[in-house]
């Protein structure tokens, strides 16, 4: 069983960054101060946490003008706690169980088209426009 929570204060930084900071391929680049800096940046957070111990097993940050916009950023959850509907619950509880079901929601993901999908996410049309970032380090395109 699992429950899932928006308090930030509930967050474990900890469990949250040894992840990202291995396994998730869209931001191993980011040092801890920078996530650190994204953490307290956000306009919400979503953890998914073991209902008997409180071990946090899932993550989803979202960023947000609370008007019109909002990204949905760092979604994710233990390969020992998948399998069980967390991935969906977090994005349901992020976008539709707060303060944002009625922004335009974006995103970006290489591998979970199918889950976003389920809520509305598509390939935008010709209006949208995008400047990829560079991560630090690394020159931007000529």
């Amino acid at each position: 069983m699992y429950d899932l929570d928006d308090d930030p204060s509930r967050i474990d930084a900890d469990a949250v960054w040894a992840f990202l900071s291995t396994e998730a391929y869209w931001g191993r680049w980011r040092t801890r101060e920078q996530f650190e800096t994204q953490l307290r940046g956000a306009w919400r957070v979503v953890g998914a946490y073991e209902s008997a111990t409180g071990t946090q097993v899932g993550f989803a940050r979202a960023l947000s003008d609370g008007v019109g916009l909002a990204y949905l950023a760092d979604v994710f959850v233990l390969p020992s706690a998948r399998g069980h509907g967390l991935g969906k619950a977090l994005v349901h509880h992020m976008i539709d169980n707060g303060p944002g079901p009625h922004l335009r929601w974006m995103l970006h993901t290489a591998d979970a088209h199918g889950l976003y999908a389920g809520f509305g996410f598509a390939t935008p049309d010709q209006t949208y426009l995008e400047r990829p970032g560079t991560p630090p380090g690394i020159s931007p395109p000529a």
